[in-house]
């Protein structure tokens, strides 16, 4: 993975770091464009943790087009909302995915807070911001990009273990939800 904003990256030591911020103040949504540059290069693989997943139509676009393309596109989501129209709203756009044939998982050992995405095994990039057009637009938010394949490899174990803890969103299931579900996921 070359940089994402860096022409030439300042070395200070042995693990290429970059911190991307993103605010009401920044009409540039750096954090969403460190995001859409990380899915649209996978190659292999898309790990995608947030308590909130309201994307935009390019970033759920972008992660659709992924899964159908056959990269391995898994999205985790806290199965306890702490704002529960923003869950439904999660759970909607996750049956997108699911539908496309992402695999999609409820964390089921409290609330999930984490917030990052890891890219083909090589880099990753967690901090403040959501998967959400909130914290695209709206909120202050800092995020740090890691080019570091041996600690990239390190996240992907951390959340191999939090799906272990989860449970698995199938097409199936997605698509018998109630019509109650259905109606919140609209609201």
């Amino acid at each position: 993975f070359s940089s994402i904003f860096l022409e030439e990256p300042v070395n200070a030591g042995n693990t290429g770091i970059q911190i991307v911020t993103s605010g009401p103040d920044n009409e540039r949504q750096e954090v969403k464009r460190a995001y859409m540059k990380m899915i649209v290069s996978a190659k292999k693989n898309i790990y995608l943790q947030t308590p909130y997943f309201v994307p935009d139509a390019s970033i759920i676009e972008s992660l659709k087009v992924a899964a159908l393309s056959g990269i391995d596109v898994r999205v985790m989501i806290p199965c306890m909302p702490d704002h529960i129209f923003v869950y439904w709203a999660t759970y909607s756009y996750v049956g997108e995915l699911v539908l496309e044939g992402a695999n999609c998982y409820t964390y089921e050992n409290g609330f999930l807070h984490a917030k990052g995405i890891i890219v083909d095994d090589m880099v990753f990039c967690y901090g403040t911001a959501n998967m959400d057009i909130r914290s695209f637009e709206l909120d202050f938010e800092v995020n740090a990009i890691v080019y570091d394949e041996e600690k990239a490899k390190q996240m992907v174990e951390f959340f191999r273990q939090d799906i272990e803890q989860s449970r698995l969103l199938t097409k199936n299931k997605y698509q018998s939800r109630g019509l109650f579900i259905r109606f919140k996921e609209q609201v």
